[in-house]
């Protein structure tokens, strides 16, 4: 069977889609899940168990509060207020942690850190998965079962402030509300303003039962600076003196209605060492929960040290405290501190509701729960629970009683524990029979698509698989049985759903059948690989030439890559994985330009030297010679250029220190931002630069990194195109002088500094022009016949216009990182690829392995701030057509640093 290039690749591709789909179907975990729908109005509560007769309480336990007040204070992290931040600059919170009515929790968020997710974890009780990462822009209405929908159909009034997510998750379910948008994140002043405004006029009411605020400021501060800015102290205080507002507030109504209420300070997530959020470091997981009230008690100088609890404990722990039926879909426990102090009856009615609700939630999602040492726990407590209260109705006040009482409250929160700890392990279960089908269909494809690399280049070619042969038919019918075997196998024994074992039979066998195909095909393709010497054969005009050292790095390099990332360290420091490789690729060009200018006459290079003298930069080279880069196949009779050929076209020194010179930028690169989990505290040149003393050197090299660039990117646009660069380079420098960044060598330090908006709009300005006429040009050729110099001034146009984009979104220390960016492709193009003349597939690998490394240069934070969860998620998409086109090249080249840069 013969498939063309375009086919095979478009069968690839779509094979791929699907293996993947499955492999994500298996990798997301099934949620734990009730079966049981939210109803609209309060749903009747588990009568109290009692032994031989019927209990007297069958209703829900009236509330321990009569208003609530949640803080939920953004990326506030455990150390902010337990640490010495807290002392320093949370006095009153300090107090009351230390001596005052509070009880303190170091609560633990699972990951993903992200504040949609953690939102609903505080509110449902659930542990939401990393696909809530993905709705975290758009959050969608909230349908599981939850504390503010329990509190609405109870008629309790809510007042929400803060972040705008409360208002997409909980639609309709508060009388009163003002949101605030998150994206804003150099706001970090009015944001929480908007917030703080509402607070005298709705603490003097007392129309409401709960009020929620929460303040974005100190996440904010955290993405600009980090967590050691000086920021953080004033915004620490900032949110200490409006506790003590509202404490004294609360205070001063509990004495005119003679009832508690509850005060929670909370953060949704932390805060990391570089100021971001979303992994699971222990700065980011460990967050602050204080509980104050007048209700709990403490005598002097009892010493509480915070405990460690889950952050999905405060869901039940809410609903207990404003007499709300826990929600359905919670695996949270009550915080036991909170009803202490309450009669032995109503401690014990309170962990049975908690303990029957988890145990509901277990026997809907694990098959096998009767085997649960909780679920065995629970059933023993109840049974003892249910003789107490026919003791307590007997009013037998013993010391039995006393005895037993205790007993059971002990084996409650065992089963608490237990239980809790079975449901949050069920939510990190992973279908491993649909991962492992999808990792196989995907294995199968990569390989054969690699395998096939070197005759799917050409866009005639063609390959022949030996999907009709007769070894073929017998080994695919075996391998077809031995998977459906292995299916039914998997289906009959295991104690778990499986999605591949809900699906019909037919479209299983479907993903069986091509399952078997592909590796049918893959074994025939080593076979022949082997025999013939050849991996498929291709009807081409000429021989596939050999693979040379740098090819196979290449292919070898990108293969280790994606392995790498099935490991947690390596996906940490990525960018030491980009650094090894482009230095290893650097080393391995400089070997095959010494063994081109050097090779004996008995020896036979594998590539030829063609420098062209007087190429400045990548632009001059394409512009001389329009046809010298097609693809060009490599001439094999010709023997290296010698070292006087090599003087009479362009220096040799200058085409070996070629590889050297990249070398040494990208070391020098390395130098500029510490990045990565284990090095990103260490001090590096920008952390130099950006300092408020070395405002001067930070200027100059600003400036001289934006003369660069213009020197290297103008040549190839009209002088119109010029000017507008120049200009909006210029626009650049005044747009970071403007906000006080750099300096200009007249102004003073600290003067007249703005947000530089106009500045700004003036640089998009000649963005916008430099791009439409950009694209004019490129019709324009197109349609008219002109010569290549004429097809090509578009392109580097539009080329310009986004490299003016990228020096206006990189920050000040970064522009080095756009300029050498531009220096080594120039130098990569004149003296390695033109010279050697790599091919089009060579090149776009390099500049994906270049634009990676250079990602890394700029400073990465893990923060998935606009759903940049990590390095893996975002990557750039470098696909181009081999037109053989340099300039569209370097175009990809620049989008793929450009789709960055904003970070």
């Amino acid at each position: 069977m013969r498939l063309g290039s375009g086919a095979f690749a478009a069968s690839c591709v779509a094979i791929e889609v699907i293996g993947f789909a499955i492999f994500i179907r298996g990798f997301f975990p099934a949620p734990v899940r009730s079966s049981a729908r939210p109803e609209h109005g309060v749903e009747t509560p588990a009568p109290e168990p009692v032994a031989g007769a019927s209990s007297n309480w069958t209703k829900l336990p009236s509330p321990l509060f009569s208003k609530v007040v949640v803080v939920l204070i953004d990326a506030l992290r455990d150390d902010f207020v337990f640490g010495s931040k807290g002392v320093k600059y949370m006095p009153y919170t300090t107090y009351l942690v230390e001596k005052g009515a509070s009880h303190s929790f170091v609560a633990e968020a699972k990951p993903p850190t992200v504040t949609m997710p953690r939102i609903k974890a505080l509110m449902t009780g659930s542990l939401p998965g990393f696909v809530d990462v993905i709705r975290n822009l758009n959050s969608p209405v909230l349908l599981e079962d939850n504390v503010i929908r329990q509190a609405k159909a109870a008629g309790k009034r809510m007042i929400f402030y803060g972040d705008e997510t409360w208002l997409k998750l909980f639609p309709k379910h508060f009388v009163e509300y003002d949101g605030t948008t998150s994206f804003f994140v150099s706001d970090y002043i009015e944001v929480d303003n908007n917030v703080t405004r509402h607070l005298d006029k709705v603490l003097k009411r007392g129309d409401w039962d709960v009020l929620i605020l929460h303040y974005l400021g100190l996440d904010h501060i955290g993405h600009i600076s980090g967590p050691n800015s000086p920021l953080i102290g004033h915004k620490l205080s900032e949110m200490d003196s409006i506790l003590m507002k509202i404490h004294t507030s609360l205070l001063s109504k509990e004495r005119e209605t003679l009832s508690p209420s509850l005060l929670v300070l909370c953060g949704d997530h932390g805060m990391s060492e570089t100021g971001s959020h979303g992994a699971s470091s222990t700065e980011e997981v460990s967050t602050p929960l204080i509980l104050i009230s007048s209700a709990f008690e403490r005598k002097p100088g009892d010493i509480r040290r915070p405990k460690h609890v889950q952050q999905t404990d405060l869901a039940a722990t809410l609903a207990i405290g404003l007499g709300l039926p826990i929600p359905k879909d919670s695996v949270g426990s009550l915080l036991f501190p909170v009803i202490e102090g309450k009669p032995m009856r109503e401690q014990l009615r309170f962990l049975h509701l908690n303990t029957l609700q988890l145990s509901k939630l277990l026997q809907e999602n694990v098959p096998s729960y009767e085997k649960d040492p909780g679920f065995e726990q629970f059933k023993m407590a109840e049974r003892l629970h249910g003789n107490w209260v026919k003791l307590h109705l007997e009013e037998n006040h013993s010391d039995i009683l006393l005895g037993l009482g205790t007993k059971v409250l002990r084996q409650y929160l065992g089963a608490l524990k237990t239980l809790s700890l079975a449901l949050s392990t069920q939510v990190a279960h992973y279908d491993i029979y649909s991962m492992a089908v999808g990792t196989v269909m995907v294995l199968e494809v990569l390989t054969l698509f690699l395998l096939s690399t070197p005759h799917v280049l050409c866009r005639k070619a063609e390959l022949d698989v030996p999907l009709l042969s007769p070894v073929f038919s017998l080994l695919f019918y075996l391998i077809f049985l031995v998977l459906s075997a292995i299916h039914v196998l998997v289906c009959t024994s295991s104690e778990s759903s499986c999605y591949l074992c809900s699906l019909p039979w037919l479209a299983v066998g479907g993903v069986m059948v091509l399952i078997s195909a592909l590796l049918c095909a893959v074994v025939s393709a080593l076979i022949r690989m082997v025999i013939d010497g050849t991996l498929l054969k291709k009807s081409a005009a000429y021989p596939s030439s050999g693979w040379s050292e740098v090819d196979v790095l290449l292919l070898l390099g990108t293969v280790g890559h994606v392995l790498s990332l099935g490991a947690s360290s390596f996906v940490e420091e990525e960018h030491q994985t980009w650094y090894f490789l482009v230095n290893t690729l650097c080393l391995a060009l400089s070997q095959e330009t010494c063994r081109s200018y050097f090779v004996g006459d008995d020896c036979e290079p594998q590539h030829h030297f063609r420098v062209e003298q007087g190429c400045v930069d990548i632009l001059a080279c394409t512009l001389k010679d329009s046809t010298s880069y097609n693809t060009p196949k490599p001439d094999r009779t010709r023997k290296g250029v010698s070292l006087s050929e090599a003087q009479g076209s362009c220096k040799w020194w200058t085409v070996l220190a070629s590889p050297w010179l990249v070398l040494v930028c990208c070391r020098l690169l390395r130098s500029l931002n510490q990045t990565g989990v284990q090095g990103a505290h260490r001090p590096d040149l920008s952390h130099w630069l950006t300092s408020s003393d070395h405002k001067v050197q930070l200027s100059g090299l600003a400036a001289l990194s934006l003369a660069v660039i213009f020197m290297l990117v103008q040549k190839g646009c009209s002088l119109v195109s010029k000017a507008a660069l120049a200009l909006g380079l210029l626009g650049v420098f005044c747009y970071r002088a403007a906000t006080g960044i750099v300096l200009f060598p007249w102004q003073p330090d600290n003067k007249g500094i703005s947000k530089g908006i106009i500045e700004a709009r003036f640089v998009y300005v000649f963005v916008l022009g430099i791009l439409f006429t950009g694209t004019k040009d490129l019709l324009k050729a197109q349609v008219i016949a002109t010569d290549f110099k004429t097809k090509t001034i578009g392109l580097w146009e539009i080329h310009s216009g986004l490299v003016l984009l990228a020096a206006l979104l990189l920050r000040p220390h970064n522009l080095p990182v756009l300029a050498f960016s531009l220096l080594i492709q120039t130098v990569m193009t004149k003296f390695i690829w033109k010279p050697l003349r790599h091919d089009a597939a060579e090149i776009t690998v390099m500049h994906y392995w270049f634009g990676q490394a250079f990602f890394y240069f700029q400073w990465f934070s893990t923060e998935p701030r606009l759903l940049l969860l990590c390095p893996d998620l975002f990557r750039p998409s470098c696909r181009i057509h081999c037109s053989g086109d340099i300039s569209a090249l370097s175009l990809i080249h620049m989008e793929c640093i450009f789709s960055k840069a904003s970070l």
